[in-house]
């Protein structure tokens, strides 16, 4: 029988009593494997220098197997090439790229190290199934080890122009090992069409038909397939996380006050600066809003021993004390923003309680808070989202109010319309973004690139 074996950065273990906890990827894979069973393969998250062998920990029918990683490992192939180059490549921020030669080959390294444990495992009927940014070369480390598996991958980040990945000095190296795949899924049409110009013209490739590509004696099928959540589960998470101490201080905290939520890791490619100057308009030029209104922000630390992200950390500090000092009273904080992270039923129980939504990413692969807040909201009476246009997202949720993220008044007037928006005009773009998440869930989204993968390898 043919297992799925699903290879990722890091490995999201479930005793399966308590789905509402993972996140989308996680319940994605989850959904993909209960089936049949399977390996999930990556890092444990753990570092150390000492000597180790994967450790092996099943739950279900699926067996989770983990590598540590050797600090170096860990400089070079994680905090160097994949975060300090590729992140923000991929997001639009090559500006913030610390390329360096020695972590390119810490980041081959890292890949080959787990390639050479994925030989020890795989059978020949299995099929091989890699995700993200972090493990680009895998496929053809694997295919020059003799596997001939069927192997698909699949990017949760954008992809870049080949105008921004033409900064990377080896990025022709990195789009040969994408072709090594079968089949190869981006979040956006957007996404897609850059990698194909780039295959065109940065490797001067051909097209075979409609979605395959080949450049020498290697061809890859690549298509779009969209991340989605688990939408039919969302309403019962939401009742669990109504529960929780944390969901209950907020809501009687607030004393009936209009709440604003935003959820994202502390990340640069999240635009919280510019959402939280967008805020301090709204309650510039409407002064109606103040002490009517909080604005919650929930932005666990992301990455926090790269020095970007401190820097942005001091810039976001500045910026809501700004909002603070100037708007604050004794009996009233317009703007809450913390830096740890919720269980995710709180969360999503959160979301339900708030009026909008605010997703407001500079740059996003998907982003599926903004699925998430659409799903958790009360059919009868539901908040509004707010939307950057630069997230995957705003391609199916486009009953959203949607926005520049760079564009701070933007953000300001969006936020009032969400505020004064009528309950029936709220209700209506609400049904059309559901019917987008009921169709479009998670399952499918697995069950559609699965498929296209047994199709296209038959």
């Amino acid at each position: 029988m043919s297992r799925l074996i699903v290879v990722s950065n890091r490995v999201a273990k479930s005793d399966g009593t308590n789905k509402g906890a993972a996140g989308g990827l996680a319940v994605g894979i989850m959904a993909a494997m209960e089936q049949a069973g399977g390996i999930w393969f990556g890092w444990s998250g753990k570092i150390t220098n000492k000597a180790s062998e994967p450790q092996k920990e099943t739950l279900g029918k699926i067996d989770y197997i983990t590598v540590d990683l050797r600090q170096s490992e860990y400089n070079q192939y994680y905090k160097g090439f994949a975060n300090g180059v590729l992140w923000p490549l991929f997001h639009q921020r090559p500006e913030l790229m610390r390329y360096s030669d020695t972590e390119l080959s810490g980041y081959i390294h890292v890949n080959k190290k787990f390639a050479t444990e994925l030989l020890k495992l795989l059978q020949p009927s299995d099929t091989i199934w890699i995700h993200d940014y972090h493990l680009l070369p895998l496929a053809q480390i694997l295919r020059d080890a003799g596997v001939r598996n069927p192997i698909g991958f699949f990017l949760h980040t954008p992809f870049p122009s080949l105008d921004l990945l033409r900064t990377i000095p080896d990025y022709k190296r990195l789009l040969k090992a994408l072709l090594h795949y079968d089949l190869v899924g981006f979040q956006t049409i957007g996404d897609l069409t850059g990698f194909r110009m780039s295959v065109l013209l940065g490797l001067g490739g051909e097209t075979l038909d409609k979605d395959q590509l080949r450049f020498g004696d290697r061809h890859c099928t690549a298509r779009v397939y969209p991340i989605s959540i688990e939408t039919q589960a969302i309403p019962e998470i939401v009742k669990s996380g109504e529960k929780t101490q944390a969901f209950k201080r907020l809501n009687k905290s607030l004393r009936k006050r209009k709440l604003i939520i935003g959820v994202d890791r502390l990340d640069y490619s999240k635009g919280l600066v510019q959402r939280f100057q967008g805020y301090e308009g709204l309650l510039r030029h409407y002064p109606e809003f103040i002490r009517n209104l909080v604005y919650l922000q929930i932005s666990p630390t992301s990455r926090g021993d790269l020095q970007a992200y401190g820097d942005l950390a001091e810039r976001i500090d500045r910026e809501a004390g700004h909002i603070l000092g100037t708007y604050a009273d004794f009996d009233w904080m317009p703007l809450r923003y913390i830096n740890r992270g919720f269980h995710r039923s709180t969360v999503l129980a959160m979301h339900s309680r708030a009026d909008v939504g605010l997703v407001t990413p500079l740059k996003d692969g998907m982003n599926l808070v903004a699925k998430e807040y659409v799903a958790a909201q009360n059919p009868d009476d539901p908040g509004v989202l707010v939307l950057s246009h630069l997230a995957g997202a705003a391609d199916e949720l486009d009953a959203a109010v949607i926005i520049n993220p760079y564009d701070i008044g933007a953000i300001s007037g969006a936020l009032a319309k969400a505020l004064n928006m009528p309950l029936d005009e709220r209700v209506d773009r609400w049904k059309q973004m559901m019917a987008v998440l009921t169709k479009q869930d998670i399952y499918a989204w697995q069950s559609s690139f699965l498929s296209d993968l047994k199709s296209i390898t038959s």
